[in-house]
């Protein structure tokens, strides 16, 4: 007599995976410990981040202190258009554009460069030794960091000694730096690739570790130089993080700082010196027009907002490492 084997078979319904709602709840299930542990940071940002935008209905007030919110005076779209037809913001978006692009374009060739060749010293004494020259300036404050920089530019600061020296400049013709307003973007990109290269390093040399050292023996087997693994292993491993860096830069566009431009501006470079975040101190806050300060504050957010979504998307469509 044969046997027969019975087969039990398994409802369809047990077997399909969650999806939609439910994969979101079980997904959350499974992560339980992290999502209590980050309960606390996601009240911090409602608090500290959302609920403040409620502010934003001041830019489109005539906004006056001493009254409540229904007695605040309606006034639209007012403050935007005074500020697009306001030749001194139209000159501070300029500067802010142009000293945030030169900070961005500096910053990731001189780090990127300064981790390259790090990564290439042997000896590792010699290696901390730089690292932690290059890092120091990042821990000095800007007001420090103005004061050095205001005597190594002065008339009798040592850049004006070496050109005298070299004969570039007669004696009694020494170079006011502060006092030249086309000067004054070269200063704020060098002044910031000074303070903060070392610090920019930190990332790409961590990514470099991630690199298989393999692929550095194959290519020394197959007689690549330095300069060959560097362009052909080491910057294409730390790609993906290159590129997150900066989408994530390109959202700061309009951020071009406050400390530097506020420090080493006067009266001489206030033409290229003054950006969107002391034209707010100057002309809203100092003269009590919230108002404007609020209005200057929300375009400045919501262009970074979409300068940040489109350098994602467009990552996104050539296939690049992006943030979401």
């Amino acid at each position: 007599m044969e046997k027969t084997t019975v087969i039990e078979s398994t409802p369809l319904a047990l077997t399909e995976k969650p999806k939609g709602i439910k994969l979101f709840f079980a997904k959350l299930a499974q992560q339980r410990v992290l999502v209590c542990m980050s309960v606390p940071f996601v009240i911090w940002l409602i608090i500290f981040k959302y609920v403040p935008l409620w502010g934003w209905t001041i830019a489109f007030q005539n906004y006056k202190p001493a009254l409540g919110f229904w007695d605040q005076t309606w006034v639209g779209f007012e403050h935007f258009k005074f500020l697009f037809g306001d030749e001194r913001f139209l000159r501070v978006l300029r500067n802010t554009l142009a000293m945030s692009s030169i900070n961005l374009v500096l910053g990731f060739t001189t780090a990127i460069t300064l981790a390259l060749l790090l990564n290439e010293v042997k000896n590792v004494a010699f290696k901390r030794v730089v690292q932690t020259v290059s890092y120091l300036p990042h821990f000095i404050s800007w007001v420090v960091a103005a004061s050095i920089i205001q005597s190594t530019l002065s008339p009798d600061g040592i850049i004006n000694q070496m050109l005298v020296w070299s004969g570039a400049i007669g004696k009694g013709n020494e170079i006011l730096f502060l006092g030249v307003p086309e000067y004054f973007w070269g200063i704020f990109g060098a002044s910031s690739v000074w303070k903060d290269i070392g610090w920019n390093t930190i990332v790409y040399l961590a990514a470099m570790t991630t690199i298989d050292p393999s692929q550095y023996e194959s290519a020394e087997i197959d007689g690549a130089s330095r300069l060959q693994k560097m362009f052909y292993i080491t910057l294409p491993g730390i790609k993906p993080v290159v590129i997150v860096l900066l989408i994530m830069n390109i959202g700061y566009l309009l951020e071009s700082g406050f400390e530097p431009q506020y420090l080493l501006g006067n009266g001489m470079n206030v033409d290229y010196s003054e950006n969107i975040d002391i034209f707010v101190l100057k002309y809203g806050i100092a003269q009590s027009n919230f108002s404007l300060s609020i209005a200057a504050g929300m375009f400045k957010t919501v262009v970074s907002f979409i300068l940040l979504f489109s350098a994602n998307t467009l990552a996104k469509r050539m296939g690049e490492s992006r943030l979401f």
